[in-house]
């Protein structure tokens, strides 16, 4: 019913108690029902308000933005705290889409009740620091809406902002862009400062006197003389760099707001670039034609040659409606010069044959101002006009009588046989603006027409009771000016024209008449002024400028509603003036760890890195600083990617997998080597035999792979480095990708000088603490006693899900701080899979710190954690010392809130502070489930439609047997095997940590090597991110 527009408000009260529904489904329905009829059955909806704050707290992310949608959508006072609370909760939630409601909901409470802004710009502040396409374009909206004076929420986002506009959804680009180019005139100087006078210079040669020009040279002289040779902000170029391919969008929206951009911000040589996108849209609709060619109008005033390639785009169609027909002559009027005027006079020839009177008049006007502007055509244009005269159609005879009119006050001495021409016309013409035309062209050069101006005044008393009032006053100017000039013949007829206009129903004209009565006849009453009627009357008058009416509208921003209306509309943002001193750039930049900043990992970078960096990658300085923040900085470094900066937090994780999927690899052969070398001793004998041997062959498996890893490295770099980069900038970034690609290849560095302790705590990717420590030998089972217990259903209470734990030895190691950066601390952690001891809802992630120092390491202890809004950290016990060569295993608790955001801590030493990040893989987020085939089923069930994913995939030769897939699934993620009556098909169990969601995985074999795996979760981030590790794991 809504959706064919009938009125279903009466049925309020049936549908508001469905909102309790389970149905996700109807539920939806109700949500989308709420949001149409809420204010207006106010006091209805407010009984449902509790059901929608559990509908927040509801574990499908559709359900919690549905309801936080309505929930924003009541407007009632009396719910502001309520709105408040769920705004801030949905800022912090997990899913982007929540967060994006969130956005959406601000500038709804803020304009329920205003009195909020100061706690809204708080969760602005929060959700600008998001890293989400999905969230930028949204929180920007809010932004400009709510408090867009607070220019500097943005210094600090604005590179991150530039490098996601690309991937952002199409209006938020819009948005993003908008907000950008006000942003871009208030911190950067204005690239065109250098060419600004000289364009004012030439506008005053064209419109003023020379004497003025002369007036003000010297002043321009010193002024240009003053200013510093300009160089572009490097963030002012990102923008630029960034906001380009954005004109290739099919969304004309988004052309658009790039052109007005470039228009506003780019130097005057890179304009040009805009003219083809914006030809472009012009083969889009009407709607949108209107609004382009009103925005190339405007640019075509002040840029003229960057349109005049494109002349023939603007020529007009006899299908084109009439409002795109006069903005086109507009255009092509504005192109004219005296190379192209001949093609565009034939053009408008024809344009004066067409129907479309409106179109035919506007066509008049336009070879008026080729007159005006183009002085070499002004004859040519006047004689076309006259012959015009003649045409059958009156209202072209009448336009071209006011524009004549125009075109006459330059020259009228030459003229007159054209004024005593139109004076015939004053019987057969009867629009009222062509006869006042005449009437004030005959008046105004009497003296050229002696003879034919009286009887005109004649002809024109007669009919006078029967005029238009702009022709009676125009009638009363002439008998006033030949009174002056011929009263002999004129004096009667001028007091019988002013006794009818006495008498006349408008007040203006017997107002008129009045005045002129007192002014021209003398009388005793009359004074002084007398003297002077005609020096006031037939004062010499400059000849009109016929100028576009869009040449001051460029003082609104192009692309705006304002600048369409020609007048500033509610809520209109004006664009700043460029500063006279550029502001301080360093407000951009973003804070780095400290630790990054080491000189000596510099000089490293500088003999080791060098030949796997292009120039370009080098000056990618403030692009790549202000992408890692703490945050981004720290997650990359734990996880060993070489990449300095991503664009977006998707790339990130694809990279990261990408290498803790060679590092496994490199693992697996490392573990075999020590064993074909000897079985017998310690563990620190077995790995210090297994180091001198293999050393040759680590050193070329590590060249290889920086081989292959280093055009790609180039490429990513390359697109998101900026050009115009600082020295110094360059080489601190630099410094930080650099040394986190060093830290990958040093994984296994030479070791031949080393001693056999040492040895044994630097081999990081073989890395297995002492036995007895992390975990009791009694809970440990073997692989092969896994696989066989793995079919059985585990029912029992005291199997734990830790006892499904893969040994410790095969758990995948993560470096948290390199030997390098940790001054001789090395630091690794992995996730032990077993359930913390402090609290169930927190991931137990056990840490292995070796001293490689010659002196005692005191008082290890994690300092002030910084986990994202909702994280919690359980610190492990200080380590009160650690002697030299000693290695010591801790275990922390961490709960990730059911996310693969990092937990940022520092690592604190007596004397030294270090900022690290454990990222967890999406497989750890969780614990096994034990259950029947028959639960499972039912589980499963529940979890259709959106929370289930399906992808296929091709298995690996090695990769087909029972054993290998489930070891494999199992490797991937903390999940228990469900028993499955099917050969062809493994079931495995989970529930997040931290919410307690199903995570349901089923493996399906078809024929041959195809498979297909089917993931259901509520929890769609955690199923994606699962689908692909799982195939990947699957895939070596």
């Amino acid at each position: 019913m809504i959706a064919r527009g009938k009125n279903a408000s009466d049925l309020f009260p049936a549908v508001v108690k469905n909102v309790a529904c389970k149905n996700i489904e109807v539920k939806k329905l109700v949500y989308v029902y709420l949001v149409r009829y809420a204010e207006e059955q106010q006091d209805l909806a407010l009984l449902s308000i509790s059901t929608f704050q559990r509908g927040l707290k509801d574990p499908n992310q559709l359900i919690r933005a549905s309801a936080l949608r309505v929930l924003s959508s009541i407007r009632v006072p009396i719910i502001v705290p309520i709105m408040m609370l769920a705004i801030k909760e949905a800022a912090s939630d997990m899913s982007p889409y929540v967060r994006k409601t969130a956005a959406h909901a601000i500038p709804k409470l803020y304009s329920l009740d205003s009195d909020q802004k100061d706690q809204l710009i708080e969760v602005i502040e929060k959700l600008l620091a998001d890293k989400t396409t999905l969230v930028a374009g949204s929180v920007v909206m809010a932004f400009e809406e709510v408090c867009p004076e607070r220019i500097d929420l943005i210094h600090k986002n604005y590179r991150k902002l530039c490098n996601l506009l690309i991937d952002v959804e199409e209006w938020g680009q819009v948005v993003i862009i908008n907000m950008l180019t006000r942003y871009a005139r208030t911190q950067f100087l204005s690239p065109n400062q250098n060419e600004s006078l000289l364009e004012e210079n030439t506008e005053k040669a064209f419109y003023g006197s020379e004497e003025e020009d002369a007036k003000d040279a010297k002043a321009e002289a010193a002024s240009l003389a003053k200013r510093k040779p300009y160089v572009m902000d490097p963030d002012h170029r990102l923008l630029l760099r960034n906001t380009k391919p954005l004109l290739q969008s099919r969304n004309a929206a988004v052309v658009m707001a790039v052109a007005q951009l470039y228009f506003h911000l780019a130097p005057k040589a890179e304009v040009g670039v805009i003219a083809k996108a914006l030809v472009r849209l012009l083969r889009s609709h009407s709607e949108v034609q209107y609004v382009v060619l009103q925005n190339v109008a405007t640019m075509s005033i002040k840029r003229r040659g960057m349109f005049e390639p494109y002349l023939k785009s603007f020529y007009i169609r006899s299908t084109d409606p009439t409002q795109i027909k006069i903005l086109k002559l507009e255009v092509l009027t504005n192109l004219a010069n005296e190379t192209n005027i001949s093609t565009i006079l034939r053009e408008f020839q024809t344009y004066i044959r067409s129907m479309d009177k409106d179109f035919v008049a506007a066509t008049i006007q336009a070879i008026g101002r080729c007159a005006t502007n183009i002085g070499k055509v002004r004859d040519t244009c006047l004689n076309g006009l006259v012959q015009l005269l003649s045409n059958r159609d009156e209202l072209v005879v009448a336009e071209s009588v006011v524009v004549i009119k125009k075109l006459l006050q330059m020259q009228p001495a030459q003229h007159s046989e054209i004024i005593k021409h139109m004076a015939k016309l004053t019987d057969n013409i009867q629009v009222p603006m062509a006869r006042a035309s005449i009437l004030w062209l005959i008046g105004e050069y009497c003296e050229h027409v002696p003879k034919i101006a009286p009887d005109v005044l004649r002809k024109m008393a007669k009919s006078f009771t029967n005029e238009e009032d702009i022709v009676k006053l125009q009638v009363i100017n002439l008998a006033a000016k030949l009174y002056l000039t011929n009263s002999k013949q004129s004096k009667l007829l001028t007091q019988y024209v002013l006794n009818l206009a006495k008498y006349d129903q408008n007040y203006d004209i017997r107002d008129r008449a009045r005045f002129i009565r007192q002014l021209i006849v003398p009388t005793e009453k009359s004074g002084a002024l007398n003297k002077y009627a005609k020096k006031l009357f037939l004062a010499q008058k400059p000849a009109p400028i016929l100028e576009s009416s869009f040449k001051d509208r460029d003082h609104f921003q192009l692309g705006s509603l304002s600048h369409l209306l020609n007048a500033k509309a509610v809520g209109y943002q004006e664009l700043p003036d460029w500063p006279d001193e550029a502001p301080d750039p360093s407000v951009r930049n973003v804070e780095v760890p400290e630790w990054t900043k080491c000189t000596s990992r510099e000089k490293r970078k500088e003999k080791v890195e060098k030949p796997f960096y292009s120039d370009s990658e080098g000056e990618s300085g403030p692009t790549e600083s202000a992408d890692s923040e703490p945050e981004s900085g720290s997650e990359e470094n734990s996880s060993s990617s070489s990449s300095g900066s991503s664009s977006s937090g998707t790339e990130e994780e694809e990279e990261e997998e990408e290498d803790s999927g060679e590092q496994s690899e490199d693992k697996e052969e490392e573990e075999k080597r020590p064993k074909r070398k000897d079985k017998e001793g310690s563990h620190k004998a077995v790995l210090g035999s297994a180091g001198s041997p293999s050393e040759e062959e680590e050193e070329e498996e590590g060249a290889k792979k920086a081989k292959k890893k280093a055009p790609q490295g180039r490429k990513g770099h390359a697109e998101t480095s900026s050009e115009e980069a600082s020295t110094s900038e360059s080489s601190s970034s630099g410094s930080d990708s650099g040394s986190e690609a060093e830290a990958k290849q040093r994984k296994v560095p030479p070791r031949s000088k080393a001693s056999p302790k040492e040895i044994s705590l630097l081999d990081l990717d073989d890395f297995t603490p002492p036995p007895p420590q992390p975990i009791p030998s009694s809970s440990i089972i073997s692989t092969s006693l896994v696989t066989d217990l793995e079919g059985l259903t585990l029912t029992d209470t005291s199997l734990t899900p830790t006892l499904l734990s893969p040994a410790f030895s095969a758990v995948k190691t993560y470096e948290l701080l390199h030997r390098m950066a940790g001054e001789g601390l090395a630091v690794e952690y992995c996730f032990s899979r077993r359930p913390f001891p402090g609290d169930p809802h927190m991931v137990a992630v056990q840490i292995q710190i070796s001293n490689n120092t010659d002196t005692e390491v005191k008082n290890l202890r994690v300092n002030e954690p910084k986990p994202l809004s909702g994280m919690r950290i359980q610190e492990f016990p200080e380590i009160e010392c650690l002697a030299p060569g000693d290695t010591a295993t801790v275990v922390m608790g961490i709960d990730f809130c059911d996310s693969t955001q990092a937990a940022n801590f520092q690592l604190c030493t007596h004397t030294r502070q270090f900022y690290v990040s454990i990222q967890p893989p999406v497989g750890e987020l969780m614990a096994p489930v034990f259950m029947s085939e028959n639960e499972f089923k039912k589980e499963q069930g529940k979890l259709m439609g959106m929370s289930e994913i399906t992808e296929k995939l091709t298995l690996p030769e090695k990769c087909r047997s029972d054993h290998t897939i489930v070891q494999q699934v199992t490797s991937a993620a903390n999940v228990g095997r469900v028993p499955c009556g099917a050969s062809n098909e493994y079931r495995f169990a989970a529930k997040t940590v931290t919410s307690g969601s199903l995570v349901l995985i089923t493996l399906e074999r078809r024929e041959g090597s195809t498979a297909q795996l089917t993931i259901n979760s509520e929890k769609m981030v955690i199923g994606t991110m699962l689908v692909k590790d799982i195939i990947q794991a699957l895939a070596q």
